[in-house]
């Protein structure tokens, strides 16, 4: 993975730095809790499942440790070549980890068919810490939450269990306090005043991935990638950023496009607004739609679109 080594000038001490992986399967809160824990948006959110396909990689730093949280993709049984790479790169990350995070939708758990859970299996031979986080509590009463609680536990020895809110906050601060006595005594990995080391190449294509899942309907979102094929810092004026989203027939195109251009000037127009406030900059921002038939099955295009590498 791409991984920085320790910051320059800082007194090691009882300073603690370490990796922490947040899995789960698809749409149980990783991503919302990654950018609540930050207080800062780098993870992109959608009421769809299968939103991140990237390893997201966000820093949180203090006065005496580092958190490096590795957010993946939702575990899934894979259909497609994009799955598989999706997948390496959610072991990649669970292999680097110093803690392990196993997110679960509490208000649709039951605590039965562990089996049968995609997200549950990978915590099979992992050695190091593993917390137990129920999230979405805010939307189940709390007696259903004790006896899932008991399930989980008897399943697996966890480190510790934490019910939250990632969404409204609720016990994200005593989740992220109990991680840190688990990390390894270690200078920080990278620079106390980052979030994130992945380009702002990378996070404007996923802003522009975002709209499209919002304005796009059905299977149309999970068929669509971008690619960034131009990004130009003007020292005067707007940054230029050139896109392409790219689809697999020409039945999508129509749908991205819209009538007379409508929902693609709908997606620029709200991808531009994230961009903006994501760089701090004024955005010339130009979107087109290319067709690469079936690219999800294809081996030549995953690798082009970075997907199962570090970005």
């Amino acid at each position: 993975m791409a991984e920085g080594g320790p910051a320059e000038g800082k007194d090691v001490g009882e300073f603690r730095s370490g990796y922490v992986t947040i899995i789960g399967e698809p749409n149980v809160g990783k991503s919302t809790l990654l950018n609540g824990l930050l207080k800062q948006k780098i993870s992109i959110v959608t009421n769809k499942p299968q939103t991140t396909r990237h390893r997201i990689l966000g820093i949180y730093s203090a006065d005496t440790f580092q958190i490096v949280f590795l957010d993946t993709p939702g575990i899934i049984a894979p259909r497609y070549l994009l799955h598989e790479a999706m997948m390496r790169s959610a072991s990649s990350a669970i292999a680097d980890a110093d803690v392990l995070m196993f997110l679960v939708d509490a208000s649709t758990a039951t605590g039965t068919g562990l089996v049968d859970d995609e997200a549950f299996k990978k915590l099979e031979g992992f050695r190091k810490p593993v917390f137990l986080v129920l999230n979405k509590i805010d939307l189940m009463p709390k007696a259903r939450l004790l006896p899932i609680m008991e399930a989980y536990a008897k399943a697996i020895p966890f480190t510790e269990i934490f019910p939250i809110s990632a969404l409204k906050g609720d016990g994200t601060a005593e989740l992220l306090a109990a991680m840190v006595p688990h990390l390894p005594v270690h200078p920080p990995y990278f620079p106390t005043d980052i979030v994130s080391e992945q380009s702002q190449r990378f996070f404007v294509s996923e802003i522009i991935r975002e709209k499209v899942f919002l304005t796009c309907r059905e299977e149309v979102p999970y068929s669509t990638t971008v690619d960034v094929v131009d990004f130009k810092e003007r020292e005067a004026g707007k940054w230029f950023v050139s896109a392409d989203i790219v689809v697999e027939r020409d039945s999508q195109k129509g749908i991205v496009i819209g009538k007379k251009g409508s929902m693609l000037k709908e997606i620029g127009r709200l991808a531009r607004i994230d961009a903006e406030r994501f760089l701090e900059h004024a955005v010339f921002l130009e979107l087109h739609v290319k067709v690469r038939e079936k690219w999800r099955e294809k081996d030549e295009w995953i690798k082009r679109f970075g997907y199962g590498q570090d970005r």
